[in-house]
């Protein structure tokens, strides 16, 4: 699972740091990409990643600010133009739907394929084969979000070994054993598939969070996950200009993540106003909370 930072900053555009947008590549689910917000020129970041437009089937919105939202109408153009047929599901606050429609409407935008506008609300979206994802409303000046991703867990190691001890010849019996299933072999000997699968692999969780004041309920909700990706929009001496606009702080985000005991922590929606103080931005970070990492444009961070 590989997560591509695709706008890190906050507010406005900078150089250093695009406004917000990120991506994930699932690379056990036959490459699915879904994207998390799509402020302006995320297209532009995109065509210096290894992210296919095309292949995005699904779009989360965490809230309504222009910072997050801006440049997803043009997104959903040029994936036409670019000859996607498949359908698209984009999820969000409620809103969404009417910002959508009527930026297409306006610009006279015809796509190509289906897409559905799903405006959200706290508890479960939807569950896939993989996965089953949940939102959670945040507290922020506007309705905004953080989404759940719950991988669901997977079978453990087929024992080849004990098989061919049996003298089981490979081929798609294989897939019926490792599947837990009870099969009559051709010699009349019963076998249970679960008998010859190693423990199972425990299901990853991974949450991010769109803007908001560190709020309790999402300990709760991101308890124990893989991975937490939450903004830190200002360092810890403005954390009362943090609290005016509906933001946090380095100490308010690692406190969450302390509290909820993640695996990792990532932050992001970093203020222009500490480009050059990356270094001493990550040292803070590491003084309430690690392992942390500050995201950075066009950074890669992969869950093996």
């Amino acid at each position: 699972m590989e997560f591509h930072f695709l706008g890190t900053g906050s507010g406005v555009p900078a150089i250093e740091r695009n406004v917000s947008a990120m991506a994930i590549r699932f690379l056990q689910q036959k490459g699915t990409q879904w994207l998390f917000d799509c402020g302006e020129a995320t297209q532009h970041q995109l065509l210096r990643s290894p992210i296919t437009m095309s292949k995005i089937d699904r779009i989360f919105i965490t809230h309504l600010h222009g910072d997050h939202i801006f440049g997803l109408p043009g997104l959903l153009g040029s994936r036409s133009f670019q000859g996607a047929q498949t359908s698209l599901k984009v999820y969000g606050p409620k809103g969404l739907k009417n910002y959508i429609e009527a930026s297409l409407s306006v610009s006279r935008t015809h796509l190509r394929y289906d897409y559905q506008v799903i405006e959200v609300e706290e508890g479960c979206l939807f569950e896939t084969n993989d996965v089953t994802v949940h939102a959670m409303e945040l507290d922020h000046v506007m309705p905004s979000y953080a989404y759940k991703i719950i991988e669901k867990d997977k079978p453990g190691t087929l024992n080849v070994e004990k098989l061919q001890s049996l003298e089981i010849p490979k081929g798609p019996i294989y897939q019926r054993i490792k599947a837990g299933e009870v099969i009559e072999l051709e010699n009349g000997v019963i076998i249970n598939g679960q008998n010859f699968l190693g423990p199972s692999q425990k299901g990853r969780t991974i949450v991010v969070a769109g803007d908001t004041r560190p709020v309790r309920k999402l300990v709760d909700f991101a308890k124990h996950a893989t991975l937490l990706i939450h903004e830190a929009t200002f360092r810890s001496d403005k954390a009362s200009h943090a609290e005016q606009f509906g933001h946090s702080t380095i100490e308010g985000a690692t406190a969450i993540a302390r509290a909820a005991e993640v695996d990792h922590l990532v932050l992001t929606h970093i203020s222009s106003r500490y480009t050059g103080e990356e270094e001493e931005f990550l040292k803070e970070a590491r003084h309430y909370f690690q392992p942390v990492d500050i995201a950075a444009d066009l950074m890669v961070f992969t869950l093996k």
